[in-house]
């Protein structure tokens, strides 16, 4: 009897012990889940102001509905008001902003203030700009409402100096832009003046001033000759700050082992190795695939489906084109040195396809190539290897 009152007493006190358990268990799942809970923040940010709209995840409750201006007193004014539903909460906060201009300023304010930040890739996210009901407010309810979903696009920011650096390479492109745009009206004045001038005329100083010199041979005035003599002096001028910003842009990557990396490639100067360096520091977000690279870089075909149909079409040119464009001058630069690059497989079906689909379609799919070895090398991190580009006895046989 007592030995059963025993047994009794025991499982009576394990079925005690477990219910206890799974109380604290349920408790503890509960506690995790409110903490896992957050106050998502739409932010609609412009030039001069943003519109805001916090909502709790759990209820989709409105805590917040403003609109503030972007400057000191309107950030701070901002960041009180989240500080104060913070604390209320006792929940963290969790911001979506689009990305423009000002976002990354908007980023970095954020985080210091200890909330988390997500920039929205606009081009992937459609909701916002195919909407019939387009207002501030309306937008910043929006990206609050999908950012509690968890399908909001991310769009990645480069590092402080990653971005500095595009900067400067941006400053130059419009620099060469410039110097172009003027060059060719200066051909467009001489054509006009009945004298017709090649791009090697424009190359030096000492050439560009025979042209003046010219005019005056074919009997036109000093007024002729003072409006050619100004816009040289702009050329002048540009190509003067040319070379200062690109010696900037070799101090600043002067110690960039990824740019002396990819300067073992022929055909990629310190621009072109810069630029790609600038852009591809966290090489890692790709996770070693080249489709979402090719993809990121826009030299992937659209494709279009329907049905059993399946068609491609002309590349994508997503991501950014400052990019795109180094690397379709990386595949011209081989093009033009077949002194070395000649007996290359790439090169070999770089002229097979020019001869069969066009030069166009050609040069786009050996830019595609090039950025495959790219690719490679900033994954291995090896320097480029020309053997491995060259033509096997096989091959060799194969194209004879």
């Amino acid at each position: 009897m007592v030995a059963e009152r025993q047994a009794e007493w025991e499982n009576g006190s394990d079925c005690h012990t477990e219910a206890v358990l799974l109380k604290g268990k349920e408790e503890r799942e509960r506690m995790s889940k409110a903490e896992e809970t957050r106050i998502c923040v739409g932010t609609d940010l412009h030039k001069l102001q943003m519109t805001v709209c916090a909502e709790q995840e759990e209820t989709g409750e409105v805590l917040l509905s403003e609109q503030y201006r972007t400057d000191a007193e309107g950030y701070e004014a901002f960041c009180e008001g989240l500080h104060r539903i913070e604390e209320e909460t006792g929940k963290p906060i969790a911001i979506a902003v689009e990305a423009t201009g000002n976002a990354r300023y908007f980023k970095n304010r954020m985080e210091k203030e200890g909330f988390e930040v997500l920039v929205v890739n606009t081009n992937k996210f459609k909701v916002i700009t195919a909407s019939t009901k387009k207002t501030d407010k309306q937008d910043a309810a929006t990206l609050a409402y999908y950012l509690m979903k968890g399908m909001l696009p991310e769009s990645h920011l480069c590092d402080q100096t990653s971005e500095e650096l595009r900067r400067m390479l941006k400053a130059r492109s419009i620099l060469v832009s410039s110097m172009v745009k003027i060059k060719n009206q200066i051909h467009g004045m001489m054509l006009g003046y009945g004298i017709e001038t090649k791009a090697a005329q424009l190359q030096s100083k000492k050439k560009r001033q025979e042209l003046i010199q010219d005019l005056a041979d074919h009997g036109y005035t000093q007024f002729s000759a003072l409006s050619l003599q100004v816009t040289l002096n702009i050329v002048d001028a540009i190509g003067e700050q040319i070379k200062a910003v690109e010696k900037q842009i070799q101090e600043m990557v002067r110690e960039d082992d990824t740019v002396e990396l990819l300067m073992t490639v022929p055909g990629i100067g310190l621009i072109n190795a810069a630029t790609i360096a600038s852009y591809t520091k966290d090489i890692e977000r790709f996770d070693h695939d080249f489709k979402r690279f090719a993809s990121y870089l826009g030299v992937v075909p659209s494709v279009h489906n329907s049905g059993d149909s399946e068609h491609y079409g002309r590349i994508t040119k997503r991501g950014p084109q400052t990019l795109r464009t180094a690397f379709v001058q990386v595949a011209m630069g081989m093009i033009r040195q077949p002194q070395k690059t000649g007996e290359w497989k790439l090169m070999k079906d770089y002229e097979l396809m020019k001869t069969n689909k066009g030069t166009g379609r050609a040069v786009i799919a050996l830019t595609r190539k090039v950025a495959r070895i790219v690719f490679a090398i900033l994954n291995t991190r090896e320097p480029f290897n020309p053997e491995l580009m060259k033509l096997d006895e096989r091959n060799k046989k194969q194209t004879a």
